[in-house]
């Protein structure tokens, strides 16, 4: 009796998930911009950030070394652009080849930029602050702080208004950035309604697209109480996703797994832990290809990037290449004076193993401009 009472609760169960999923889905259809964020926190310090980078066409990425000391036009074309200097280095990847998408510094922080259709950045009202291009957010970041709750003060000030320019496909810039360093800490940046939003802590691990934060985290809520095991919402709108991710990235090993470190590389937790860590976004990422022309926003992982705070290595992992590559960011120069460097990534370029030497000197992007129409 006991166990066809337990049956019967948990079918009620799944059935209220499943009508939460298609309650979800239904809200969602027209929110369907993809991209995911995860931070993995494990034995022995590991901490590791991995994201999709999921958009509807190529965007002609590459990977860019940039040194301390660089001088900055946080709005190009725009007379009252934030200007500033470098103090950190990054390792950062672009988008079209005019702003930072994605990226870790030499102090481990990491700042990834996903969309956002909800986001509005207001006006300023006094007319007095520095203007900030959003293909700039995420470096501006990078370049100026070392650590989460050091961004966090520094953001939640305002020093900038925000203007989000049309992107070079047509679309709208609406995004929202997240951050995360060695530490395990997490923050999620958001404009809605005109008003900076804020969520600060380490339990602020994933994210993904529509709707805004708070609202993905009411739905997540309502998951926890959900076995995972045995039921997940399986479509790739931004809710569900959000929820596998929730899931899988807690349900992966902590520390070394007998079961499966033989079959690692050199046998390290370190390898296992990103290995699990790229097997989470790969299953949460969307088969290239996959369009739909009555939903224009839904989009395949073009690519895929981890990143180990711990040894401040980048793992890159693209959906058109056989290969993931890696840079230790100690095999780069940082240093003041020292070469901007790329590595070409877009046109079919591939990569194996340690790249760090294949960088080349290049002109670095500039920032997609303020008013750009």
């Amino acid at each position: 009796m006991q166990q066809r009472f337990k049956s019967m609760s948990t079918k009620r169960s799944y059935i209220a998930a499943a009508a939460l999923m298609t309650a979800v889905t239904v809200i969602g259809a027209d929110n369907l911009e993809a991209c995911t964020r995860a931070v993995y926190i494990g034995a022995s310090n590991m901490v590791i950030t991995g994201r999709t980078m999921d958009w509807g066409e190529d965007i002609f990425s590459n990977a860019w070394v940039f040194p301390q000391g660089m001088t900055r036009d946080g709005a190009p074309g725009i007379k009252n652009g934030i200007q500033w200097t470098s103090k950190y280095g990054s390792l950062v990847v672009s988008g079209y080849e005019s702003g930072t998408a994605d990226g870790m510094n030499e102090a481990g922080l990491v700042a990834n930029l996903l969309y956002l259709s909800e986001s509005e950045y207001g006006d300023d009202k006094s007319g007095k602050k520095p203007i900030l291009t959003i293909a700039a957010w995420a470096q501006y970041v990078l370049d100026n702080f070392g650590s989460v709750a050091e961004t966090v003060k520094g953001l939640q000030a305002e020093p900038f208004h925000i203007m989000a320019p049309i992107l070079p496909n047509g679309k709208g810039a609406q995004l929202h950035l997240s951050i995360s360093d060695p530490s395990g800490d997490s923050a999620v940046f958001e404009y809605v309604k005109g008003r900076l939003v804020i969520h600060h802590g380490s339990e602020y691990r994933v994210m993904t697209n529509s709707p805004s934060y708070a609202e993905q985290l009411a739905i997540q809520a309502y998951w926890k109480n959900i076995n995972g095991m045995n039921f997940l919402p399986g479509t790739i709108n931004a809710a569900d996703r959000f929820v596998r991710t929730s899931f899988f990235i807690d349900a992966i090993p902590k520390q070394l797994d007998k079961n499966t470190i033989n079959a690692v590389p050199s046998a390290t937790y370190e390898n296992q832990a990103i290995a699990s860590v790229m097997s989470v976004m790969r299953s949460v990422g969307v088969p290239l290809g996959v369009t739909d022309p009555d939903k224009p926003n839904l989009s395949s992982t073009l690519w895929r990037t981890a990143y180990d705070h711990k040894n401040k290595v980048f793992y890159f992992d693209s959906a058109t290449s056989p290969n993931t590559f890696w840079v230790p960011l100690s095999d780069l120069d940082f240093r003041k004076g020292a070469a901007v460097k790329k590595l070409t990534i877009a046109g079919g370029k591939v990569y194996a193993g340690n790249a760090a030497s294949k960088f080349e000197p290049a002109e670095p992007f500039k920032f997609l401009s303020a008013d750009a129409k």
